[in-house]
């Protein structure tokens, strides 16, 4: 379980937007995890890996949240992960 008073700085940057205090770092993952691939740096990237396992990752990028995604960004971990979606899938989950 991740402690929410143990969230390192160049996370909580990512997530600007939520009240740390209400986010459940567990329940919450596939937020987490996306606000941080879009907006982290590699710092925020070794901090999933280890807090998330790896088919985490995975799954938020195979089913991404709709307009949350920069297109670059998402693009990006598409081809790291080598993961295909659908051009619909692609257009809907990020935002203009």
């Amino acid at each position: 379980m991740i402690d929410n008073e143990k969230i390192p700085d160049y996370v909580l940057r990512c997530l600007w937007s939520y009240d740390i205090s209400e986010l459940d770092f567990g329940r919450h993952k596939n937020l987490v995890i996306t606000q941080v691939l879009n907006y982290g740096d590699w710092q925020g990237v070794e901090w999933l890996y280890k807090n998330y396992s790896e088919d985490d990752l995975e799954q938020v990028v195979k089913k991404p949240r709709r307009g949350l995604w920069f297109k670059r960004t998402l693009n990006f971990w598409l081809t790291v992960l080598q993961i295909d979606l659908s051009p619909k899938e692609f257009d809907n989950a990020t935002f203009r």
